[in-house]
């Protein structure tokens, strides 16, 4: 088993943690409070950039010239998905920018600080589940919503997204590639970042249901 099964095996509990929460159940069925998906957007423009940053960081410090070229487009995608919410999401739901959360807060600095300061392998996993459990959420709503008039389907339609599976299989496969060169001590850091995140990911959505502020 590679690194990524093995992993994701190990970060199941909290996924379905995730799939228990009500901003999820809510969104999927598209009654979630508007206040509380305006919140969610706000603090996801402020990660994004954020989180291009760390990609960033990595792309500089990839060992493959592949892995480099790959994070920049990373990074470089999450700029524009970041934009998009801008010029979209921004208008349709009459979102004013606020300051940033404090699990927004917690997070990006995790990020950025492991990208940073830990080995590359390391900071790999790290941002891994933002795209990985975003694509099964985005799957997992898409297959079990409610059809019909969901205020929030052009959300789902993008995480639920051939394009965005095929980046989501490239960041898994980085992984597995950089995994496979580490000691096991190494591909263990590696799965408690992973499984880190994916603690932060639960706790980013339950912080915009909670509408968590300073």
């Amino acid at each position: 088993m590679n690194w990524s099964a093995k992993t994701w095996e190990a970060s199941k509990p909290v996924y379905n943690d995730i799939l228990e929460l009500d901003f999820i159940k809510e969104l999927m069925q598209g009654d979630l409070a508007l206040e509380k998906f305006q919140f969610y957007i706000a603090q996801d423009a402020i990660y994004l950039e954020h989180f291009a940053r760390a990609l960033a960081l990595i792309a500089a410090r990839a060992h493959r010239v592949e892995d480099a070229l790959a994070f920049t487009r990373f990074a470089e995608g999450a700029i524009v998905v970041e934009n998009a919410l801008h010029d979209s999401y921004f208008k349709d739901f009459n979102i004013q920018q606020t300051g940033i959360g404090p699990t927004c807060h917690h997070y990006i600095h995790f990020l950025k600080s492991t990208a940073s300061l830990d080995a590359v392998e390391v900071a790999m996993a790290a941002v891994l589940p933002c795209f990985w459990i975003y694509k099964e959420v985005g799957d997992y709503i898409y297959a079990n919503q409610h059809k019909g008039d969901n205020p929030y389907q052009k959300w789902i339609d993008t995480y639920a997204g051939e394009e965005f599976g095929v980046l989501v299989q490239q960041a898994i496969s980085i992984c597995d590639h950089a995994a496979a060169q580490c000691t096991p001590a190494q591909q263990e850091a590696m799965t408690v970042a992973f499984v880190t995140a994916s603690k932060l990911e639960w706790q980013f959505w339950q912080s915009a249901y909670d509408l968590h502020r300073w």
